[in-house]
């Protein structure tokens, strides 16, 4: 960990502390990540119960995995705005 920091501080990165108000942002932004995860599943399950064809089956799990991946995305850009504007 000390190399990292000091590789960090060689190339000009500095580390700030996150105040609390900070903190409860980004919590706030995995909460809701982890809500809207969830509800997609939820969703997704619903569908998959509903369809025999394979093909539709597949489309739905692709459709499923692309929104896992935007809602990370999302998820992830906001941290980073979060950790950014301290």
């Amino acid at each position: 960990m000390e190399r990292l920091r000091k590789k960090d501080a060689d190339a000009g990165i500095s580390e700030k502390p996150l105040s609390d108000a900070q903190r409860a942002a980004i919590a706030e932004a995995r909460s809701i990540h982890e809500a809207r995860v969830a509800e997609r599943r939820i969703m997704h399950h619903a569908a998959i119960i509903k369809t025999l064809d394979p093909e539709e089956r597949q489309a739905l799990d692709d459709g499923l995995r692309r929104d896992l991946e935007r809602f990370e995305s999302e998820r992830e850009s906001k941290v980073r705005k979060i950790r950014e504007d301290a």
